[in-house]
């Protein structure tokens, strides 16, 4: 199968390759020579990718550190259930999913791959598979944020950074559908994107004062550093400040601080998919490149805002 892979990690996305690569066993995956408990091998038809993959450790080691390059990464998947094992509930050969593989296997910037059942979910007919791979961990890193670490309510105010990026601009929709009250930030450029996700008021980060804001009850941060210093003051008590980009360096005065990285959740999976066929959730999709041109497009020049999605099955 072709794959996008990658051997170097001092070359970032300049050393990602198209080669070709073995594509899983599908008569072991069903059993008959031994297989991983719960896992399906999926037809990608689409595949998302992370800007920062190629500096995680489970790019290149396995669970037990062993190198195991040449790798592929990518972790965002859409596509079809081509062969399952024993112990993959709730899935059938022929159907489409969306979801989030394994971090220490290899990906899904690949015509195949191998994924746990239970971090799939059910993709829906009439969403495309860009959209479902472009909406997965931007979709299930916004909702964890807010709701599972960041306990959103009804009536609170969230303050949600990068809020025309891939991961805040679903979370500013999720925010706004949820009752909250959002307050986006980005570059001035970013404006009205946000508020075309829904956000009540924008700060251009370059020249407001975040300080100016008052207190919200929640920040959704994904830039860390001086940001995510500044935004810790910003906090009611009782209030939350979540970062997606590691443990904070400052605390709120009277709240509390959550770190966390996304795991799988076929539960919230599904309440996003439902989302997006209502028309309540829209991906953010800045471009889409197929297999072939992936690389460039992870290499462009030109700063896309939103999601590099890669069209494995044009």
């Amino acid at each position: 199968m072709k794959a996008i892979v990658v051997t170097d990690r001092t070359a970032g996305t300049a050393g990602m390759r198209l080669a070709e690569r073995p594509a899983p066993d599908a008569a072991k995956l069903a059993g008959l020579e031994g297989a991983n408990y719960g896992d399906v091998v999926v037809e990608v038809h689409a595949s998302g990718f992370t800007g920062n993959e190629l500096e995680w450790p489970s790019t290149w080691f396995d669970r037990l550190g062993r190198e195991r390059t040449p790798s592929i990464p990518g972790h965002e998947v859409a596509g079809v259930v081509t062969s399952l094992s024993y112990g993959a509930a709730g899935l059938s050969v022929g159907q489409r999913v969306f979801g989030l593989t394994d971090w220490t296997r290899d990906g899904t910037l690949a015509e195949y791959v191998v994924v746990e059942a239970r971090n799939l979910a059910p993709l829906p007919g009439d969403i495309a598979f860009t959209a479902g791979a472009g909406v997965a961990m931007a979709g299930l890193t916004a909702w964890q944020g807010l709701f599972e670490h960041g306990h959103l309510r009804t009536g609170q105010s969230v303050l949600v950074h990068g809020a025309a990026g891939a991961v805040g601009s679903v979370a500013t929709q999720l925010a706004r559908d949820g009752g909250a009250y959002v307050i986006g930030t980005g570059r001035a450029g970013h404006r009205r994107a946000a508020t075309d996700f829904g956000a009540h008021e924008f700060v251009d980060l370059e020249r407001d004062a975040l300080e100016d804001l008052g207190g919200v009850d929640l920040v959704l941060d994904v830039f860390g550093g001086d940001i995510g210093r500044r935004s810790a003051a910003l906090v009611r008590a009782g209030g939350t400040l979540v970062s997606v980009v590691g443990r904070p360096e400052a605390r709120p005065a009277a709240g509390r601080v959550v770190d966390f990285v996304v795991v799988p959740d076929r539960t919230q999976l599904r309440e996003i998919a439902q989302r997006v066929r209502d028309g309540r959730l829209r991906p953010h999709i800045g471009r889409v490149a197929t297999l072939d041109d992936a690389v460039d497009a992870f290499n462009s020049p030109q700063r896309i805002s939103g999601k590099t999605v890669i069209d494995v099955r044009p």
